[in-house]
C-alpha cells in the first residue's frame, strides 16, 4: 500500500490523470471492513482469484457498480502488469462508450452479486464431532515439520488453526492416536519457532505480522493488535499444556508490551504500529555490530552473540535482527559459566538494547480504536491475567471494556471505530462478537453484573438486526446499514476468527450463564449453517469448530460463589488445571446476577460453596477444598 502510494499517488503525472477523470477515494479497510468485504468480492468474481491489498476498485459514479477490479499497478508497465497511469487513462477512455455496455455489464454484475448472496447451507443435518478431526488431519498434511508453521513463505501465524490444535488435544480420550500426538507437537513446535525467531520481538514483546521466509526468521516488521491479541492465549494455554514455563514468559512480555505503547490514556487500545521509520522497514528494530560492541560489556556481549546467534554474515541488510539461536543451558556450556549468571548477563544486556531503542525515531503508531479488535485484546489480557497471576493485565482489560461502554456505545447501539475519544460507524458483526467474548472472559477473571449485561445485550442487538432469517447465522452488517451491493455473511477464519463462528461460542457461553436454552438453539443452527462448508477446508473454519463441539459436548464450568479469602485459592485449584476448557466464575454475594444454572445460593457472605456444571447440569454444592479437588477435571499434559 505505502509502495503505491509513493509511486503513482504522489506522481504528479499520474495524479493529474486521477484527478482529471475520477473522484478519488482512499478507504481504510480496517474502518470499511464491509467494503473490502464487497469489492475483494467483486475481485474474486472478475479475475477468478483472490484479491489482497492494496485493492485497485475503479467504479460507476452512481450504483458503485465495479468496472474493473485489481490489487497493485506499477508506475509504468512492468512483468506483464499496465502501468497506474496508462490502466487509468484506457478505462476512462472505454467509460466514454459506457452507454453501449454498461447495462449489460451492470446486470451481470448484480446477478453475479446475488448469486453470492444466495444462502444454500443446510440448517437441518446433525451436528458432526468428526470435523475436528479433519481439521487436524488436514494440517498435518500442510505442516512444515522442519520450521513449523503451515503452508510456504510467507508464513502467517493462522492463530485458529493452532487453536484447533490445542482444542482437539485437550478433547480426546488418551487413546495416543496419530493425530491425538501430531495436534499437541505441531502446535509446541509451531508457537517455539514464532517466539524463539524473528517473528517476535525479543526485546519488547508483541508480534510482527508475518514471516517473509519459511524459516520464521525475517518479519515483515508491522506489529498488528489483532496478531498479539489472538497468540498471547495460545501461548497461555499451550505453557500449561506442555509446561513450557517460557510461553507464559512470551504471554507476560507480550502483555506488558500492549498496556506500555498499545493502549491510551482512555483505556481504548491502538490498532497498529507501522513497519518503518524515517523510511527504513525494520530500522527501529535491528542493530550492527558496532553498535553492539558500544552498548555491552565483554560479558554481555559473548553472552548476546551466542543467544542470538550473532556470528557470520548479518540477517537483514547488513544489520542483526535477534532471534533467538540457543538455549540458556546452550549458552553457558560456550561461555562457561551458570545457567543463572547467563539469565542475569541476558536481562542486563536486553535492557541496555531496549533502552537504547526506545531513544530511537519510533515507527509511526495507528491510534485508531477498533472495537473487534478491542474485543480480541480484552480476552487475551483477562485470560492472561488470571491464568499468569497479573491483575493488571486484568485492570488493563477493565480499562479497554469501560472505554468501549463509555465512548463506543451510543444510542443503545455499538460503534465501529473511534479516535481521539469520538466514535463513529456503526458497528458491524464482528465488532459485536469479540466484544461480547471479551466481555465474558473479563466475566472470569473479575465478576461485575455489568458486563454481563452488556455482553447479552450485544447479542440481542445481533439477533435482532444481523440475523439471515433462511439461516439463522448472521450477516456482517446490520439491517439498518447502508445498502451495498450485497451483505455478505462471513464463514471462515481469516486474520481474525470468524464472526459468526465467535458469536456461536459467545450464544454457548451465554445460554448457560443466563439459563436461556434459546441463546444454545440460535448457536446450533449457526453452526449447522456453516457446517457445510466446513467441510470443504475444515481447517479455516476454526472458531466454528470450537463452537461445534462445544455444542456437542460443553466444557465444564465452575461456579465458585462467596466472599471469603478461600474464594481465591479455589480460582487458583481451577487454574492449576491449565484446562482451556473449563469456564471459572468468582461470584460475589452481593451480585445481582448470577449464572442460572446453579441451584442454590450461600445464605451469608461467610459461606463459600462451588458448583461444576456441564450445560446446563450441575453437581451438588461442594463446600470443601477436598471435594472441589474430586470435581475438578484432571490436568492433562504433554
Amino acid at each position: 500500500c505505502h509502495v503505491m502510494e509513493r509511486e503513482s499517488f504522489e506522481s504528479e503525472e499520474i495524479a493529474k490523470i486521477m484527478n482529471s477523470n475520477y473522484v478519488c477515494i482512499k478507504v481504510d479497510r480496517e474502518e470499511r471492513p464491509d467494503l473490502d468485504k464487497v469489492y475483494q468480492s467483486a475481485h474474486q468474481l472478475f479475475n477468478k482469484r483472490g484479491g489482497g491489498w492494496p485493492l485497485t476498485a475503479i467504479l460507476t459514479p452512481d450504483e458503485l457498480i465495479p468496472l474493473h477490479v485489481g490489487t497493485y499497478y506499477p508506475p509504468q508497465p512492468r512483468h506483464g502488469m499496465p502501468g497506474f497511469g496508462e490502466l487509468l487513462t484506457r478505462i476512462a477512455e472505454v467509460y466514454k462508450e459506457k452507454d453501449r455496455y454498461l447495462p449489460e455489464h451492470t446486470v451481470a454484475v448484480i446477478d453475479a452479486f446475488a448469486r453470492l448472496s444466495a444462502t444454500s447451507q443446510s440448517t437441518e443435518s446433525s451436528l458432526d464431532g468428526e470435523l475436528m478431526q479433519r481439521a487436524v488431519e488436514h494440517l498435518i498434511s500442510d505442516y512444515d515439520p522442519v520450521f513449523g508453521g503451515f503452508g510456504e513463505a510467507p508464513k502467517f501465524p493462522h492463530p485458529t488453526q493452532i487453536e484447533i490444535l490445542l482444542s482437539y488435544w485437550q478433547r480426546t480420550d488418551h487413546s495416543d492416536s496419530y493425530a491425538e500426538k501430531r495436534s499437541i507437537s505441531m502446535a509446541v513446535h509451531t508457537l517455539e519457532a514464532m517466539s524463539s525467531g524473528g517473528m517476535y520481538d525479543q526485546l519488547g514483546g508483541g508480534f510482527y505480522r508475518y514471516s517473509v521466509d519459511a524459516r520464521w526468521e525475517i518479519p515483515h516488521f508491522e506489529k498488528m493488535l489483532y496478531d498479539t491479541a489472538q497468540l498471547m492465549p495460545l501461548y497461555v494455554d499451550a505453557g500449561f499444556l506442555a509446561g513450557r514455563k517460557d510461553f507464559h514468559e512470551v504471554a507476560i512480555q507480550s502483555g506488558e508490551w500492549v498496556m506500555r505503547e498499545m493502549q491510551s490514556s482512555d483505556g481504548g487500545y491502538f490498532s497498529a504500529i507501522d513497519a518503518d521509520s524515517e523510511g527504513e522497514e525494520g530500522k527501529f528494530y535491528v542493530w550492527t555490530l558496532e553498535e553492539l560492541n558500544s552498548l555491552l560489556s565483554g560479558e554481555e556481549l559473548d553472552v548476546l552473540t551466542v543467544r542470538y546467534g550473532l556470528r557470520g554474515a548479518p540477517n537483514f541488510e547488513g544489520k542483526w535482527h535477534l532471534q533467538i539461536a540457543n538455549s540458556i543451558a546452550d549458552v553457558a556450556h560456550r561461555v562457561s559459566r551458570e545457567e543463572g549468571a547467563v539469565i542475569q548477563l541476558l536481562e542486563q544486556a536486553n535492557q541496555k538494547l531496549f533502552e537504547t531503542r526506545s531513544e530511537r525515531v519510533p515507527p509511526l503508531c495507528d491510534d485508531k480504536v477498533l472495537s473487534s479488535w478491542n474485543g480480541l485484546m480484552i480476552k487475551a489480557m483477562a485470560r492472561a491475567g488470571r491464568y499468569l497471576n497479573r491483575s493488571d493485565f486484568v485492570d488493563s482489560a477493565e480499562r479497554a471494556l469501560n472505554f468501549i461502554q463509555n465512548n463506543m456505545w451510543q444510542n443503545n447501539r455499538l460503534l465501529a471505530t473511534a479516535r481521539d475519544g469520538r466514535a463513529h460507524l456503526n458497528a458491524y458483526l464482528d465488532d459485536y462478537a469479540f466484544v461480547a467474548d471479551g466481555a465474558i472472559e473479563l466475566l472470569q477473571a473479575r465478576w461485575n453484573d455489568t458486563y454481563l449485561d452488556f455482553a447479552e445485550q450485544l447479542v440481542k442487538l445481533l439477533l435482532n438486526h444481523f440475523k439471515d432469517p433462511d439461516t439463522s447465522a448472521f450477516f456482517f452488517t446490520s439491517d439498518d446499514h447502508e445498502k451495498l451491493l450485497y451483505r455478505a455473511l462471513p464463514t471462515h477464519d481469516d486474520a481474525t476468527p470468524s464472526g459468526n463462528g465467535v458469536a456461536a461460542q459467545v450464544l454457548l457461553k451465554l445460554s448457560y450463564l443466563t439459563g436461556e436454552q434459546h441463546y444454545r438453539e440460535c448457536a446450533i443452527r449457526i453452526n449447522q449453517a456453516l457446517q457445510n462448508s466446513a467441510y470443504q477446508i475444515p481447517a479455516a473454519f476454526g472458531s466454528s469448530l470450537i463452537a461445534i463441539e462445544e455444542s456437542i459436548a460443553p466444557g465444564p464450568t465452575l461456579v465458585i460463589q462467596g466472599d471469603s479469602e478461600e474464594a481465591k485459592s479455589w480460582v487458583e485449584e481451577s487454574l492449576e488445571t491449565g484446562s482451556q476448557r473449563l469456564s471459572t466464575y468468582s461470584v460475589p454475594t452481593s451480585a445481582k446476577r448470577v449464572p442460572a444454572t446453579i441451584p442454590t445460593t450461600p445464605s451469608d457472605s461467610s459461606d463459600l460453596v462451588a458448583y461444576l456444571c456441564e450445560g446446563f447440569t450441575c453437581s451438588p454444592p461442594c463446600r470443601e477444598r477436598k471435594e472441589l479437588l474430586n470435581l475438578l477435571p484432571a490436568r492433562k499434559t504433554r
